[in-house]
């Protein structure tokens, strides 16, 4: 089961909207097969194993780290096909997380006699898919935050400059962090002030042979569209969703010509919310986000528990307490208002800290 879940983090790169999924086939105490999926509308984890292992599947041990499929989407069921190659028993670590097909591909094997256990390093397993897990339980996407900042906590001088407070070594690793997201959300004020370009920027070799198949959706929370119609993003390849209050035609009109799709959702008290904003992309089949904002977007999504982590890249060097703060968050008046924090990992990314946490709302 180790082996599978290795193979399916193979899939974090390529296989939105879909889950990944690692395989592999024992036949008298020997791997015989393996797969993963890798990539939307082809075939699955099971069906490259399969075809890996040819005849020496049947009465084989079958591993996987999700539940086998028994429904027709893309592809045919897998389940139909691990009945087919005559397979003994069939592990499975969790079963599927959406309600509508959870413990059906497990009742099809059950039904033509394979043995089925479940529950095999599923923790691990549940890991490689918190976005999908998180869209089909909670309905909404993982939502994790990325941000750069001083050691003395401070994103941008008092002017709004910004450019660089992390090293190389740092912005490549938000790479592959952008690389897995499903899409990366950003506030209006943070296209104004940076112009930045919200896409992937990393070759095959630098993602383990992976290429991704898709840029990340580019989303922008901007709620009067003050958009500019040059924004660098616009004219990069990918999509960008402008998520707005505003109902002025024209202006939607020049930024729809400019390249951007433009929703309009609705605002409380002239601003947008971010549960509102997840409900929506998750409908889209977003699994994982990766907030790169300013604080006050970041404070938003915090004060409303809807941040599942935190990536934070610290710098060498310090920046005095004029300049801007990591989080917008006024309602933190005493101690006991405080957010803790789960640390997950710390560890040395060039010349900078990588401190990743997880919020224990």
């Amino acid at each position: 089961m180790a082996q599978a879940i290795r193979l399916a983090r193979q899939g974090i790169y390529s296989t939105h909207p879909n889950p990944n999924v690692g395989c592999v086939i024992v036949a008298q105490g020997n791997v015989v097969g393996c797969g993963w999926h890798r990539q939307a509308g082809g075939a699955h984890a099971e069906i490259h194993a399969l075809r890996e292992a040819g005849e020496k599947a049947c009465n084989a041990d079958v591993y996987l780290t999700l539940e086998p499929c028994s429904h027709h989407g893309r592809t045919p069921p897998c389940a139909e096909a691990l009945v087919d190659a005559g397979v003994r028993r069939v592990v499975v670590a969790m079963q599927d997380p959406n309600p509508l097909v959870a413990g059906q591909g497990l009742g099809r094997l059950r039904q033509a006699g394979i043995a089925v256990e479940t529950g095999l390093m599923e923790t691990q397993a549940r890991a490689t898919n918190l976005g999908f897990v998180s869209r089909m339980q909670r309905g909404r996407p993982w939502v994790t935050i990325k941000l750069a900042s001083s050691l003395d906590g401070r994103t941008a001088m008092a002017s709004g400059e910004s450019k660089w407070i992390s090293g190389d070594a740092a912005r490549r690793d938000v790479q592959r962090l952008r690389a897995r997201s499903s899409a990366i959300v950003t506030g209006i004020g943070t296209v104004i002030a940076d112009d930045p370009s919200m896409n992937v920027r990393l070759d095959a070799l630098q993602l383990n042979g992976v290429e991704p198949v898709r840029q990340p959706l580019r989303v922008v929370m901007d709620t009067r569209l003050r958009m500019p119609v040059q924004a660098k993003m616009l004219s990069l390849p990918g999509h960008t969703l402008l998520l707005t209050a505003a109902q002025d035609e024209d202006r939607r009109l020049a930024l729809q010509r400019a390249g951007a799709e433009v929703v309009a959702i609705d605002a409380e008290q002239g601003q947008l919310q971010p549960q509102a904003v997840l409900k929506l992309l998750a409908d889209r089949e977003i699994n994982e986000v990766l907030l790169e904002c300013g604080p006050t977007l970041a404070g938003a999504f915090l004060a409303a528990k809807l941040v599942d982590e935190l990536v934070l890249y610290v710098a060498p060097h310090l920046m005095g307490d004029s300049a801007r703060g990591l989080f917008h968050l006024p309602g933190l008046r005493q101690m006991r208002d405080r957010i803790a924090l789960e640390w997950l990992d710390v560890r040395q990314v060039g010349d900078a800290l990588r401190v990743n946490a997880r919020p224990c709302y």
